[in-house]
């Protein structure tokens, strides 16, 4: 990795990187102070005393009580100070709240444009164009658009989606189309979302079905997946983004990805598997901090058993037009006697009615306050700030529990909470979110091979930590900007901006780089970065900032655009844009 705090890279271009790695750079600094020391092999080895003896102690029977934390994310962020966004006041309506808010918290972030830092939250990057419409539209009515996503023409987007065919097949359709075990289709689906995320008009709802897909999160591509990954998420995750979590829910634990990624179909009355017993209560629904116990993990595992996958996976059978995993109930299977968990009981008498059983359960766990204050916590953090209120929170859940488990009524008091609108730089992108934003800010349209070059963003999001649906565990990608503090990441963003702004990819359409100040003021050379910048980052730098953007370029700022190689299509341009999207002023949403 090239050093860029050496003084070849100059002064000015220092403290723009030097901004741009913000957050990564006690990463760094640890590793310097680690390997700054020379090495010798004659070094004296001091050996002391030996350890203590192990002291063991009990394991606990409750999950609340083993001294761990209430999420994944909490502890990420153990021990880093978090800033508080304070205005807990509920409007009427989201563009009552966007004027009436004032924000309080230091950012680098322009905080005169509530439509910017709704487009920053609620999707996953703002264009010009998009904030010109909200503006024409206003903010409530935009709203009300995205939550009826079928409402928007998305022909673009689906014309991308149209390009991976594997994406939209059914297990029995994966299995006819591809060698046995393989993952193409589970990779053409990632792909497929990515395009999405890119350019569907639908911005809010892929927002959610990025969210859910990582709340039940079956990772994509995985070995349990290879034939049924794509239609989890398109008869799971995505019908019900913006409905019931109830009904969501039920659907997850009905399919046969989920019951193969935790190991549901290898569960028997006589070796109960607990993985989806225990992950159903921890992740998906009323967390560790509910004080369910170990009894309660078990007799989770007890009332899932049955849910169990068909599938004909048999050489023989598929060359013979075999079919994929299907969700079967086997009755046999199924742990009969009563069973409790929480408050929830039932006598569980008959093998038979198992499903049934299940099913209750599954209400039971969708609509208990524990489960509407983790999900409405989790969403707070998506789109509010990573230490949201406690009082967002208990609002947002109540108005999960008042509507039946309905995901908009969350949202609604989401964006009528002054907390969304004081939080106006509070987040940072994370990786995926980059790439996606990256190619909405530079304005990179669908091309002659679009599969082929939303394939290589994939990869690029995969070296930055990050490709769609793909976190290998069970509880779905981290959200917190603790989370991602990584040199690696920084430097393949770097490379990703050059990529997209000089078009590595074959395949997509690209506007020049000097075009990208296409009809705003670019006469001076002074003019053409304040464009550029607010072309890119919809909104212009502050005035240090702006300065190691000019000694870059190096050229006095009343000079004249012509000449100065910003004007050529070889020249500066392709350099500037870049290093403009590596600033924070893109990194922080």
């Amino acid at each position: 990795m090239t050093d860029h705090s050496t003084d070849s890279a100059g002064p000015s271009r220092r403290k723009l990187l030097g901004l741009a790695g913000a957050g990564v750079g006690s990463v760094t600094a640890a590793a310097w102070a680690f390997t700054k020391g020379p090495f010798r092999s004659d070094a004296t080895l001091t050996v002391g005393p030996p350890p203590p003896k192990l002291v063991s102690r009990p394991a606990a029977h409750r999950a609340s009580e083993a001294g761990g934390f209430a999420s994944r994310d909490a502890s990420y962020a153990a021990g880093t100070p978090e800033v508080a966004v304070a205005d807990a006041t509920l409007f009427a309506t989201a563009s009552e709240a966007a004027a009436a808010t004032k924000v309080t918290t230091p950012t680098i972030l322009a905080t005169d444009d509530p439509a910017l830092h709704l487009l920053r939250r609620a999707t996953f990057g703002p264009t010009p164009a998009l904030v010109d419409e909200v503006h024409a539209k206003g903010i409530d009515a935009w709203l009300a658009e995205q939550l009826d996503p079928q409402s928007i023409p998305d022909d673009e987007a689906e014309g991308v989606w149209g390009q991976f065919p594997l994406a939209g097949m059914s297990p029995d359709e994966v299995v006819r189309s591809i060698d046995q075990y393989t993952w193409d289709a589970m990779f053409a689906y990632g792909q497929a979302t990515l395009g999405r995320q890119i350019w569907s008009q639908r911005q809010l709802f892929e927002v959610m079905v990025d969210f859910w897909a990582n709340h039940l999160n079956v990772a994509t591509p995985s070995g349990a997946g290879w034939d049924a990954g794509p239609s989890y998420h398109n008869d799971v995750i995505r019908p019900h983004a913006l409905g019931s979590f109830t009904d969501m829910l039920l659907a997850a634990m009905r399919h046969p990805a989920m019951l193969k990624y935790l190991s549901n179909d290898l569960s028997d009355k006589d070796s109960v598997n607990e993985n989806l017993g225990r992950e159903l209560l921890e992740l998906h629904t009323v967390g560790v901090a509910s004080g369910y116990t170990e009894d309660d993990v078990r007799n989770s595992a007890y009332i899932l058993t049955g849910r169990s996958v068909n599938t004909s996976e048999m050489m023989s059978d598929m060359e013979m037009g075999g079919s994929g995993a299907a969700f079967a109930f086997v009755a046999e299977k199924h742990w009969i006697d009563p069973v409790t968990v929480l408050d929830f009981t039932h006598p569980n008498p008959t093998r038979e009615g198992g499903l049934e059983v299940g099913d209750a359960y599954l209400r039971y766990l969708a609509s208990h306050p524990s489960t509407a204050h983790g999900i409405a916590r989790k969403l707070a953090v998506r789109l509010v700030a990573d230490a949201p209120s406690d009082v967002l929170v208990e609002r947002m859940a109540q108005a999960y529990l008042d509507s039946g488990t309905e995901v908009k009524p969350m949202l609604d008091v989401l964006f009528r909470s002054g907390e969304l609108w004081a939080a106006v730089g509070q987040k940072v992108r994370r990786p995926l979110e980059n790439v996606v934003a990256s190619a909405r800010a530079v304005g990179v349209r669908p091309g002659a091979d679009t599969a082929k070059a939303v394939e290589a963003l994939y990869w690029y999001a995969n070296q930055m930590g990050q490709r769609p649906l793909a976190w290998p565990s069970p509880d779905g990608y981290p959200d917190v900007r603790q989370a991602w503090r990584s040199t690696s990441a920084l430097l393949h963003g770097w490379n990703l901006h050059r990529s997209l702004v000089q078009g590595w990819q074959e395949g997509l359409t690209y506007p020049a780089p000097v075009e990208l100040v296409a009809g705003r003021p670019a006469a001076t050379v002074g003019e053409y970065v304040d464009s550029l910048c607010n072309r890119l980052c919809l909104q212009g730098f502050g005035a240090e900032h702006r300065n190691a953007l000019l000694a870059f370029v190096g050229k006095d700022p009343a000079a004249p655009t012509a000449g100065s190689g910003l004007d050529d299509p070889n020249g500066m341009a392709q350099h500037l844009a870049p290093l403009i999207l590596d600033s924070p002023y893109f990194s922080l949403r």
